[in-house]
């Protein structure tokens, strides 16, 4: 979703990019999610996001957004969380979405069947 809201906006759903230009939104980044940019990037699955890597900071004050740790209560409720999921990165991401009670915006459908995430993207929150 960030690559996304950086470099093909028109990706996002319609709510969502109008939410990005209220800029009045707490929005959060995992730290989890420049890991696996980095992580992918150095296997050259993902060629054209190392600018954004070089400047993340810069574009994610652009973005107005600030950025969540990796706590050892997400790192625990990752490692036993019982959800079928194997990907480390989704896991993460998820858990801290139960931990802090945070909604997680992604087009991917597989964290609706994560236990106690609640997953924003086809259609606006409702809360």
């Amino acid at each position: 979703m960030v690559v996304w809201a950086l470099d093909a906006p028109e990706r996002l759903p319609g709510w969502l990019r109008s939410l990005l230009s209220e800029m009045t939104t707490g929005l959060v980044v995992s730290a989890a999610s420049p890991w696996e940019l980095a992580i992918k990037h150095k296997h050259g699955k993902l060629p054209d996001v190392g600018g954004l890597l070089a400047n993340w900071d810069a574009f994610m004050a652009k973005l107005q957004v600030d950025h969540l740790p990796i706590t050892r209560q997400h790192a625990l409720l990752a490692g036993g969380l019982d959800w079928m999921h194997r990907d480390p990165f989704d896991r993460m991401l998820a858990a801290q979405s139960i931990t802090e009670t945070m909604p997680l915006v992604s087009a991917d459908r597989l964290f609706d069947t994560a236990p106690g995430v609640r997953r924003w993207w086809d259609k606006p929150p409702e809360d």
